[in-house]
């Protein structure tokens, strides 16, 4: 499986981006599909993930700004994300896995992360 993210880039605070991750090697439907986010001198923390059949579970604070999403025809996933924040600066990965979860440890690959910096 290779994954490739997308989308990241220095937006001001309230601004708006959309990551994508792009997937290869084994059929996208069959697989979890997770964002990640890591801050300098921070855990990789959860961001959201999103199920086959279109079944998500997110972190309180995406809530009402983050919106996660995929396109099984595409091979895509995407991270919609509106009033950003400067405490959202950071790296996004997205990653795959056949049993994903809120714990990084529970994914099998991962792409290689886009940053997004967001500006005060």
């Amino acid at each position: 499986v290779q994954l490739q993210a997308s989308g990241g880039g220095l937006v001001q605070a309230g601004g708006s981006l959309r990551l994508s991750c792009a997937f290869s090697g084994r059929t996208f439907s069959n697989y979890v599909m997770g964002w990640f986010r890591q801050a300098p001198e921070k855990e990789r923390e959860f961001v959201a993930y999103i199920r086959s059949g279109g079944r998500t579970n997110a972190a309180d604070f995406t809530k009402g700004r983050f919106t996660i999403s995929r396109d099984n025809a595409k091979n895509t996933m995407y991270l919609q994300m509106n009033s950003l924040k400067p405490e959202d600066t950071a790296v996004y990965y997205c990653a795959a896995a056949m049993l994903g979860t809120t714990y990084p440890q529970s994914y099998d690959y991962w792409g290689q992360g886009t940053l997004v910096t967001v500006s005060s």
